[in-house]
């Protein structure tokens, strides 16, 4: 058999304005290009210490079990709910969105009795809303998105929501994949009892690693459980026994992609949370302000719309697949659809990580002001 043959690869150099992956950081993409290490060599064992205190800035936790799951957002949102639930469990899953949904569906495959309490696509809950549905029944876990993807919201009150399920005697799962890095995220503050992201949002880094910490609460759960979680590869006691000072092999960890999430945690602690913040939050002002001359508007209301993701409604006449196809082609600019029935009502627009650049706006800005012009 003669072997296929390919030509060198050669892919376009996109400007990422979707809902994730962002842009890595220049210096992330030189540290991934540095010599790959063992997944138990010393210095990378070094880098993983590292990591942890960085993320432990980044969530604002003192929790010990703060590490990095191998694997997408989704990873993470697999090994919370696969640690914590046993079949038979009663869970509630608050739903604002794609994500919410998500979560209601893995605990569902995991024999869990799962009731939803949902909420309108571009809307948030309040903490009554949670309060009451916490009073029907003992639940074991609530789970809930911090900043919904399908939609640019982010859920506000979590703190209080957090107090809410633990006074009926409930943790809490928090989805922080597209808020980390890019809103504040006071996980002991707020006493959040698990959450988890991804590395290609705001965080700057490539796909492929999911940022994880666990609180007293979870973790006596999981310390508690009378069988063994059903996932090898996600058992977070596995996972800790790899990151802690046994260091036992668990699996075999890219080390370049630690480099470069590693790096990309740096950079923000160098600006420090308050500067980055602010910085995100003073270009999506740019960009509203740009789309709102286009008589293009967001979805969200300010009060809660996301800095990192805009969800902008498209202007009547226009067919939004056309333009997106069109800034992809003529642009190279990548921004993304709505989900289900906002699939032909929004684009997703996102400034996540180093993507989030006044001279990508300004780019983003005129393109689709051409592009809108073909009807």
């Amino acid at each position: 058999m003669n072997a296929p043959k390919f030509q060198e690869l050669d892919t376009p150099t996109r400007v990422l304005l979707g809902p994730g992956p962002g842009m890595p950081h220049p210096r992330v993409i030189r540290a991934l290009g540095a010599p790959t290490l063992g997944h138990l060599d010393p210095e990378l064992l070094k880098i993983f210490k590292e990591e942890q205190e960085l993320l432990r800035y980044i969530f604002q936790t003192k929790n010990t079990w703060t590490f990095v799951l191998s694997g997408t957002g989704t990873a993470g949102m697999e090994a919370s709910l696969t640690n914590l639930i046993e079949p038979g469990d009663i869970i509630l899953a608050c739903i604002h969105g794609y994500f919410g949904e998500r979560l209601a569906e893995i605990a569902e495959r995991l024999g869990a009795t799962v009731d939803r309490i949902e909420r309108p696509l571009g809307e948030i809950f309040n903490v009554e809303d949670i309060d009451h549905a916490l009073n029907n029944k003992k639940y074991k876990l609530m789970t809930i998105v911090h900043a919904e993807t399908s939609t640019g919201a982010e859920q506000l009150f979590i703190k209080e929501i957090a107090a809410a399920a633990h006074k009926h005697g409930a943790i809490i799962v928090l989805d922080t994949v597209t808020s980390l890095g890019g809103i504040p995220v006071k996980i002991d503050e707020w006493d959040v009892d698990i959450a988890y992201s991804a590395s290609q949002k705001n965080l700057s880094s490539p796909s492929g690693l999911a940022p994880i910490t666990v609180g007293p609460r979870a973790l006596e759960i999981i310390e508690k459980r009378t069988k063994p979680v059903t996932s090898f590869y996600l058992d977070l006691k596995q996972y800790s026994n790899y990151w802690d000072e046994i260091h036992s092999y668990h699996h075999t960890a890219s080390a370049s992609l630690h480099f470069g999430l590693r790096e990309a945690l740096r950079i923000i602690a160098e600006d420090g949370l308050e500067k980055t913040f602010t910085r995100y939050r003073a270009n999506a002002e740019v960009l509203w302000h740009g789309l709102d001359e286009m008589n293009v508007r967001p979805f969200i209301p300010l009060e809660y719309r996301l800095p990192a993701l805009t969800t902008a409604l498209v202007p009547q006449g226009v067919d939004p697949h056309k333009v997106r196809t069109r800034l992809l082609n003529e642009y190279n600019i990548e921004i993304a659809a709505g989900f289900g029935t906002l699939k032909d009502r929004v684009w997703r627009i996102g400034l996540m990580g180093y993507s989030s650049r006044k001279e990508n706006i300004a780019l983003f800005l005129t393109a689709l002001n051409e592009s809108m012009k073909i009807r």
